[in-house]
């Protein structure tokens, strides 16, 4: 028997998933307007953690650059099968939040390479000298790193919230 779609179930997912696509753009927003023009850098602490205004063409830690053909594919499939995966199985809140969280990424980042053909990267850590990254790209590892936690947990035990 097939499992019926509903919004109702794990609102976790859907409520973390929302959360992080507003903040995730207005964030972008946010910097394409007060950090004009592109390579702009305001350092929050000289040498270790600076905003600097970049614009990304491939994926995460601009890995791929000029993918975003492809990638645009790649976030919009992925949405739409944590969307129909949320929609359909219970999940407990651990998975809620990790799968919400990854759904948050995709969409946001998703969203800039539909509309632009880019992503805008801010979060600048100099001291390990680390990729330029966004708000989407944090989501997305800590709805990893959420369901590398879950995957500890065996299925057996499982109780579904």
């Amino acid at each position: 028997m097939a499992r019926s779609f509903s919004l109702a179930k794990n609102p976790l997912f859907w409520q973390v998933a929302i959360a992080g696509i507003i903040l995730d753009q207005l964030s972008k927003l946010w910097v394409s307007q007060a950090m004009d023009p592109v390579g702009t850098t305001w350092p929050l602490w000289s040498g270790v953690f600076h905003f600097t205004y970049v614009l990304n063409t491939g994926a995460a830690f601009s890995a791929f650059r000029g993918g975003a053909g492809w990638l645009k594919w790649l976030s919009l499939a992925v949405s739409v099968g944590l969307i129909i995966f949320a929609g359909k199985v219970p999940l407990r809140k651990l998975e809620q939040l990790g799968y919400g969280c990854i759904l948050a990424g995709a969409v946001g980042n998703g969203i800039d390479r539909f509309l632009f053909g880019h992503v805008i990267d801010f979060l600048d850590f100099r001291l390990i000298n680390f990729p330029i990254f966004n708000l989407a790209d944090v989501s997305i590892n800590i709805g990893i790193a959420a369901l590398l936690w879950a995957s500890f947990f065996p299925v057996s035990s499982r109780k579904v919230d």
